[in-house]
This record gives structure tokens, C-alpha cells and sequence, in this order.
């Protein structure tokens, strides 16, 4: 068995030095094979020495074991996010003009209606002023007018007349008192004013930023996730929202699944909606949507390192009777360095999960 042991290094240690060898793909082949045999004699070396009671000089490999049994598994796709408020509004007036007043200050509450700023109103007050004052003289004449039609005096087309310049008036007025409404900035959401960065005699119009009001008793997580997923991610699906800066995580399902890929960055729109119990979350703080894109009740998962590929398939040992079994398996998906295996193995069955490195085929192990 040394002079076995002496072979194997010279072995490989030729086949490197050696040169001129095209097919370095071949090469290795060979040399994985050579290996391999070479392991096999060790192997049956070591089980015929150990049937003629020679223990001592057969020592068993040290090893541990994990008694696989079936539990639940997911495997989670992991997108970039971020939140947003579910009411998140850039508030800007109607129509242009310069700010005369400002009512609210960043971090007040407000109420849908609540009048944030108000734009400069002075002409509109005075055509106002001017249309009130013509309104009381033109009331007047309508009432005269009217007495004396009720008394059969005077025409009806004088009295139609007077009534029709009193309700032109009216219909004035409230024009221009629409229009001063409308100089006045108004919150359209119960929230917090989240930005205010206007000042008296600052031209403002409509579309322009400057003023935000954020409803952060409703939040949502939005994520693009690639196209290739569209088909397994829908409304409803579990998936966990995690937040880098505040090392936390929360639980909760997709309310919202886009069903058209972006044609730009071909991906589609997920929202989950949150609770903001959290009072450290904010809109535009960055977080991490993991998406359960395949779920199984009852699996054997297993360390991931411990499944070894070759060109055959991939293995593993299970420990019986004492020494190691070479055991062919399937290989599923895996997640957080957990593999899940589909074909190979049932419930009970010994795994070895650590010295399993070199393990050959009914060598002999200690648990």
C-alpha cells in the first residue's frame, strides 16, 4: 500500500511535467481516472486487510453524519427595491404666480383640503371688490323692478332685463371667487408635508416641485424583477422585504405583479404593500425583495458542499455498516448554501457531512 501511496504523486507529478500534449481537457481525464482507480485499490487493500484482522494497520476514516429527513423549501430570488409612500404627492397650484403666504412647515400634519400656500391675489380681491359693489346696485334695480312687475307696472322685458344683469353679476363673481380658490394650494391627501422648499416671492406654476405630502401610514416596496421570472412571480406570493440599513426584515405577499415587460431594461413592476409600524422606514430607502420562486412541503435539503460532481453525476456518501457509500444523486435548486435533492436519498438515510473529502467507495469510517 506505500509503495501505492508513493505511485500516486509521482503519478501526477509526470503527467504535469510532461508537454507537447494538446488536449489539456483529455489530459486531465486521465489523470482524474488514474486517480480514481488508484483510490479503488486503496480501497480493496484496506477491506482485505481489515477481514484478516490486521487493525492495525487499517485506522478508519473520522467522520460526521446528519440523519436526513423531509422539510420545507424555498428557493428565494432576491431583487433591489425601494420604498415608496402608497400617497407620496409633489403638490403645485392650478395656475402661475408668486407665493404670498406659507401656512405649513416640513412635518405638520395636514388634512385633504388644508391649504399648504397661497399664491398673490391681489387683482383677483379687488375685481371681486368691484363686482360686489356693482352687484348691490344692480340687486337694487332688480328689486324695483320686480315690485313694480308685481304690480303690473312697466314692461316685462325691463324686468327680465334687470334680472338677467343681477344673475350675469353672480355668475362673475363666482368666476373670479373660483379663480382665487384656485391661488390657494391645497393638500390632496391626509399626510405629513415631507418637503416645503418654497418661499414668500418665489414664482411658482403648475408641475413645479417644491412642496411634498407623504402618507406614511401606507408604504409599499416597488421592484423590477427580469422578464425571466414573470411566469413564476404573481399576486399573492410569499416573499420577505429586507432593509440593509436597518438590518431588519419584514414577511409579506405580492399585491401587485406586472403583467408588461419594460421594453427598455425588460422587466416588470412587483409592489408589496407594508405596515409603517416602523417608523424608520421611508420613502426611497433601498431594500432587498426576496421572491419565493419555487416552494417545497417535504424535501431532503443538505449542505451544498457536500454533493460532489463528476462527469458520471453527482454523489455523496452515506454512512452503513460502518463505511462509507458512494450514493448517486439528484441535485434540485439551491438557496443560502442549502441544496435540495430530488433522486438519491429517503428518509433515515446517514449522510456524512464532514470527512467526506477523498472518501472512496467501502473505506472505513469511524462516527
Amino acid at each position: 500500500m506505500k509503495n501505492l501511496l508513493y505511485i500516486l504523486p509521482l503519478g501526477i507529478a509526470f503527467a504535469f511535467t510532461s508537454c507537447g500534449t494538446p488536449d489539456k481537457k483529455a489530459e486531465l481525464e486521465d489523470l482524474k481516472k488514474q486517480q480514481s482507480e488508484i483510490k479503488d485499490k486503496i480501497a480493496t487493500l484496506e477491506a482485505e486487510l481489515s477481514k484478516s484482522g490486521d487493525q492495525k494497520k487499517v485506522a478508519g476514516r473520522d467522520v460526521a453524519i446528519t440523519t436526513v429527513e423531509p422539510a420545507p423549501f424555498s428557493h428565494l430570488i432576491e431583487v433591489q427595491a425601494k420604498v415608496e409612500g402608497d400617497e407620496n404627492v409633489m403638490v403645485s397650484p392650478e395656475t402661475p404666480g408668486t407665493i404670498s403666504r406659507i401656512f405649513v412647515k416640513v412635518g405638520d400634519q395636514v388634512s385633504p383640503g388644508t391649504v399648504l400656500a397661497e399664491l398673490e391675489n391681489s387683482v383677483y380681491m379687488k375685481t371681486l371688490a368691484e363686482l360686489e359693489s356693482t352687484r348691490d346696485f344692480t340687486n337694487t334695480i332688480y328689486l324695483k323692478q320686480k315690485a313694480l312687475w308685481d304690480q303690473k307696472i312697466g314692461t316685462e322685458i325691463q324686468f327680465l332685463q334687470a334680472k338677467n344683469s343681477l344673475e350675469s353679476i353672480d355668475r362673475k363673481m363666482a368666476t373670479v371667487r373660483q379663480q382665487l380658490e384656485m391661488l390657494r394650494i391645497k393638500s390632496p391627501i391626509r399626510g405629513t408635508v415631507d418637503a416645503m422648499d418654497l418661499k414668500v416671492g418665489q414664482a411658482f406654476a403648475p408641475g413645479l416641485p417644491g412642496l411634498r405630502v407623504v402618507n406614511f401610514s401606507k408604504l409599499k416596496i416597488q421592484a423590477d424583477v427580469a422578464e425571466a421570472y414573470i411566469s413564476k412571480v404573481k399576486k399573492g406570493d410569499f416573499v420577505e422585504v429586507y432593509f440593509p440599513d436597518l438590518k431588519s426584515s419584514v414577511k409579506a405577499s405580492i399585491s401587485y405583479a406586472g403583467k408588461v415587460i419594460d421594453p427598455i431594461n425588460r422587466t416588470f413592476r412587483v409592489e408589496v404593500n407594508i405596515s409603517s409600524n416602523t417608523a424608520s422606514l421611508h420613502p426611497n430607502q433601498v431594500a432587498i425583495v426576496r421572491i419565493a420562486d419555487y416552494t417545497s412541503a417535504n424535501a431532503f435539503t443538505l449542505p451544498l458542499a457536500i454533493v460532489q460532481n463528476t462527469p458520471e453525476g453527482s454523489y455523496l456518501f452515506l454512512a452503513e455498516n460502518g463505511v462509507a457509500k458512494k450514493q448517486l444523486v439528484k441535485p434540485g435548486l439551491n438557496y443560502a448554501g442549502k441544496l435540495e435533492v430530488l433522486e438519491g436519498l429517503k428518509a433515515g438515510d446517514k449522510v456524512i457531512t464532514s470527512g467526506y473529502q477523498d472518501l472512496v467507495d467501502g473505506q472505513k469510517i469511524n462516527l
